[in-house]
């Protein structure tokens, strides 16, 4: 036990569990609302055609949706060089396996993209075990349009494109989800986007940390602690040796 946390009786510890009662009923009627607001975004249709290498032959952006309406895709940082995925990335692909069953149950495909090529993606795929669709968008602009792959001009400008704003994002790959619907005619359409620390709400393991006495217990991100799932206990490095964070 911690010394430096207070300890109180059941009925102090249930009067304040009464009082954080209400402000998380209130955080969850605001995430509601926020909700809401996305769904509320205005479409933007999408015009161009973007290939991708599967592992079923090159399909185009319309054909990831499989029959459905809606569809998800997550960025997953591996570039064209890398010999494995973000330490992150796989981190938050680690949470998908069972719950993909349960969105396209639900009118909602979910495929990840990568710009790595598809030999390197099914490499790593096998290695992690992970059953979820993953595709290549190598040789389309798909990953520079959606702002998760950066060229060597915009790395040295220091003002890349991402998380809606310029800014120094000091590596060629960044992660992210956008969300896409098709509607009866076959057009598709971009609804919603989010990067960054926006990728947080789709990661179950934090919900549970952030329940428990320690929290995360990160020093200072994920990496201090996260590795590659086939990985735990080996030595840690200091940081994830594909993507530097």
């Amino acid at each position: 036990m911690d010394p430096q946390h207070r300890v109180g009786t059941r009925q102090e510890w249930l009067d304040a569990s009464r009082a954080l009662l209400v402000e998380e009923k209130a955080h969850m009627r605001a995430g509601d609302e926020l909700a809401r607001k996305r769904r509320a975004l205005p479409w933007v249709k999408v015009d161009k055609t973007y290939w991708f290498d599967t592992p079923q032959g090159r399909k185009t952006l319309a054909d990831l949706f499989e029959g459905r309406s809606q569809l998800i895709i997550y960025h997953f940082m591996m570039g064209p060089d890398w010999e494995e995925g973000c330490v992150g990335c796989s981190f938050l692909s680690d949470h998908m396996s069972g719950i993909v069953t349960h969105l396209e149950h639900h009118d909602v495909s979910y495929v990840t993209v990568s710009h790595a090529p598809l030999a390197k993606i099914e490499a790593f795929r096998k290695r992690m075990g992970w059953g979820f669709p993953w595709v290549s968008s190598s040789g389309s602009d798909f990953n520079f349009d959606y702002h998760v792959s950066f060229t060597p001009e915009q790395l040295a400008s220091k003002n890349a494109f991402y998380n809606f704003t310029g800014q120094d994002v000091g590596i060629d790959e960044q992660h992210g989800h956008s969300v896409f619907y098709k509607d009866g005619n076959g057009d598709v359409f971009h609804t919603y986007s989010c990067y960054g620390r926006g990728d947080e709400r789709f990661i179950n393991t934090y919900a549970h940390l952030d329940v428990t006495p320690k929290g995360r217990n990160e020093a200072s991100n994920l990496t201090d602690w996260v590795r590659h799932h086939d990985r735990y206990g080996e030595r840690k490095d200091g940081g994830c040796a594909a993507c530097g964070s």
